[in-house]
């Protein structure tokens, strides 16, 4: 039932639109199908033929190969239907029946090749340097890189440092190529000045002595936090053009993401102050640096661009000058169209309900189309495909049903890639056109094989929050096995946010499979989204800014388990246990430390136990408050003496994002509260603790067999799981 695994019992939910030049065509893999789709045509055929492909390939590699399981990777489908790929440790090309290698470098991971595939970017000691792709010309655009006052990298907070040595890559990078491949846009951060933290490898793989890792860090409150400018990179004239405004903090990687070229003569980023009260967006002439501020947003708490942290920014700058923004002003989140010299403002959309992304927009006829939220109302969080016109009249909805839409758009193009789910039924997949009409079929998979193996669908449910009046909503796993006459203990699956939520109504929300292995070792599984979460309007979503120590409300997850309990006779609401990594991991410990009489066991991974001193953003950003009392709030340590149920902690000794002296700092307040607890500090690995995920899975499972079910676990070992991105 883990996810890596239960994916391929239900191929084709997954679906990911690889769109060609013309902006009409796209292919996409399926397993090991690979299929091209031309939505003018209104045609769906194999990419090219598999089993041709395979044999030229065996003679052509002296390695067997079939065309059911084709062992190739990095697959590039071109638009004159050429295949490049990878297989044996080696570079292909497939075109007109012919297999041959190919005499072509693939980019190393932290390269960038130009839009033009001319060039490759990659940072070398901090600087940015190109080469050509024929790999006869190399050189430098930047030189005076220093240690921690680099180009083209992430923040140490953010930067994910420990997962990528353990995976055996360079640090993350990103720029943005101009659309024409003349010129790089790329930050600069300066960290010089940051406080460092260390994390101490017990057991290095070389088996030396222990190892320090280093880390630029800011916590809450702290004065220095890292800044960053934008610069502009010229190929032809290797000049540098730095953006005139002073250095402002970068507090997440984020503000990497929310910049992009508009045309070639225009940049556009979002600019958000450090308490993300603020948020403005700028235009910077790359020839010369200026910036002009072109829309100020301000409010009392966060003013986000998007509904939830990390999704894109619905933002469009039209060729007129007139802007498309997104905003929460109403307290929603709606559309608004400024004019070229931001004196006007029209409103695009209105309603009790939000839009949650921005498919396109076009600008001959004066439409856009987009993805909203709350329009049914049975569930605020199924998504509906819709299309207004930019002066607010046509609103027309493109789907009307009870399925969740996710949808996605080309850069440009005229039509809508549509995946509708729900908790049972699978994404059925179809192109559709600009009135809503399907074009073409794609993909439709069945629950058959999960079935099989003892799956039954979540059910999705509503109950009332703790004020006794706002609907919340949540996923219900049965047992496998399910017999109504018998009792069940309960589990949640948390993750409280709030810059995001955690029980969708689609087929594959996050984490979908850990909470189905739960179900099928025997117990009830529940995920709630409270107040405090995104998704559902600003005034829902800010329940939880100035009170994060209530993890996403967890008053209304007690709620929601009480009212379960009375509405179904075989939930057993006197064994409760509760799980969760990071934040959820935080949740969990404060769930049975706050709630002792409704939860019962926790087990708490990689958790961010003391928010005082985590990443400056989550506190500064999502509470508010970082006075001394307002950060003692947010520390699980200082309800170490609540505890009497059972708790487990894990943590990776090397883990960069949230760091194991915060689940140390709680392990020695329980300590001096002399309470019984079980600790387990993986040495080596890092927030997700990959590599070892198969250890603390069966360890979890272990703890809640053993303290809820009340029997002893078998014994067994779980296979190592497979690694993200990287295959088995």
């Amino acid at each position: 039932m883990l996810a890596p695994y239960r994916a391929r019992k239900v191929p084709g939910s997954a679906l990911a639109p690889q769109w060609l030049s013309d902006g009409e065509r796209f292919w996409y893999q399926v397993g090991t199908r690979y299929v091209v789709v031309n939505p003018t045509e209104g045609s769906r055929r194999a990419a090219f033929d598999h089993d041709q492909l395979a044999a030229a390939l065996s003679a052509a590699s002296g390695h067997a190969a079939t065309g059911a399981d084709l062992p190739i990777s990095a697959v590039e489908i071109r638009d004159d239907d050429t295949v490049r790929f990878t297989a044996f440790e080696a570079r292909w090309t497939w075109a007109d029946g012919i297999c041959a290698p190919l005499d072509e470098a693939q980019p190393l991971p932290g390269e960038v090749p130009s839009p033009d595939g001319q060039w490759v970017a990659f940072p070398r000691d901090g600087n940015i340097w190109v080469r050509s792709a024929d790999r006869t010309e190399e050189f430098a655009l930047t030189d005076d890189a220093e240690p921690y006052f680099d180009y083209g990298g992430l923040p140490d907070t953010t930067g994910a440092r420990a997962l990528m040595r353990l995976l055996g890559l360079p640090p993350l990078s990103f720029f943005h190529w101009s659309p024409n491949s003349s010129r790089i846009l790329v930050q600069r951060i300066d960290q010089r000045d940051l406080p460092e933290l260390v994390l101490v490898e017990s057991a290095p793989a070389d088996g030396g002595r222990p190892v320090e890792h280093r880390t630029r860090y800011t916590m809450p409150g702290d004065k220095q936090v890292a800044t960053m400018t934008w610069n502009v990179l010229s190929l032809a004239e290797r000049t540098v053009t730095r953006q005139q405004d002073e250095p402002w903090p970068i507090m997440h990687n984020t503000a990497l993401v929310y910049a992009w070229w508009t045309g070639e003569d225009e940049i556009h980023f979002l600019h958000h102050s450090r308490d993300a009260r603020t948020l403005e967006l700028r235009r910077l002439d790359p020839d010369t640096g200026a910036t002009t501020t072109l829309i100020t947003e301000v409010g009392e708490t966060r003013v986000d661009p998007a509904v939830q942290l990390g999704d894109p920014h619905m933002v469009h700058v039209l060729k007129s000058g007139e802007i498309v923004w997104w905003s929460q002003r109403d307290g929603w989140g709606h559309l608004y169209l400024y004019s070229a010299d931001g004196q006007s403002v029209t409103r695009i959309t209105q309603g009790q309900w939000l839009v949650r992304s921005l498919l396109r927009v076009d600008e001959d006829r004066r439409q856009l189309w987009f993805v909203a939220g709350g329009l049914v109302a049975a569930d605020p969080y199924l998504r509906q495909i819709c299309r207004i016109n930019l002066d607010g009249s046509g609103f027309t909805r493109l789907t009307d049903d009870d399925f969740d839409h996710d949808a996605m758009s080309p850069p440009e193009g005229d039509y809508i890639v549509d995946r509708a789910s729900s908790s049972s039924r699978p994404p059925r997949s179809v192109v559709l056109d600009g009135d809503g009409q399907h074009v073409v079929e794609l993909e439709a998979p069945g629950t058959e094989a999960l079935e099989a193996v003892g799956w039954s669908p979540p059910e999705r449910f509503r109950t009332t929050a703790a004020d006794g009046k706002t609907p919340i909503y949540g996923l219900l796993w049965r047992p496998h096995d399910f017999d109504p006459d018998r009792r069940y203990p309960i589990i949640e699956h948390i993750y409280p946010g709030p810059q995001n939520f955690r029980a969708g109504p689609s087929f594959d929300p996050p984490h979908q499979g850990e909470p189905e292995a739960f179900a099928a070792l025997g117990f009830a599984v529940v995920a709630i989204d409270g107040r405090g979460t995104a998704a559902r309007g600003k005034a829902f979503h800010d329940h939880s800014y100035g009170d994060l120590g209530n993890a996403g409300a967890l008053d209304d997850h007690v709620a929601a388990i009480r009212e379960l309990g009375h509405r179904y006779p075989w939930l057993d609401t006197d064994r409760v246990g509760i799980t969760g990594q990071s934040a959820g991991a935080y949740a969990a410990a404060r769930a049975l430390l706050r709630y002792p009489d409704d939860y019962h066991v926790a087990v708490a991974t990689s958790g961010n136990h003391d928010n005082a001193v985590n990443l400056a953003m989550w506190a500064e950003h999502y509470h508010g408050d970082v006075s001394e009392d307002g950060l003692r709030a947010i520390s699980n340590a200082t309800l170490a003496a609540n505890l009497t149920g059972k708790l487990l902690l894990i943590h990776g000794e090397l883990d960069d994002n949230a760091h194991p002296y915060m689940t140390m700092r709680l392990v020695d307040a329980l300590i001096k509260a002399d309470k019984d607890f079980d600790l387990i500090l993986i040495p080596g690995v890092e927030h997700a603790l990959i590599g070892r995920q198969h250890y603390f899975l069966r360890r979890t499972w272990d703890y809640f067999v053993r303290h809820l079910h009340g029997s002893e676990p078998p014994r067994y070992r779980l296979a190592p799981l497979p690694l993200p991105g990287l295959g088995a």
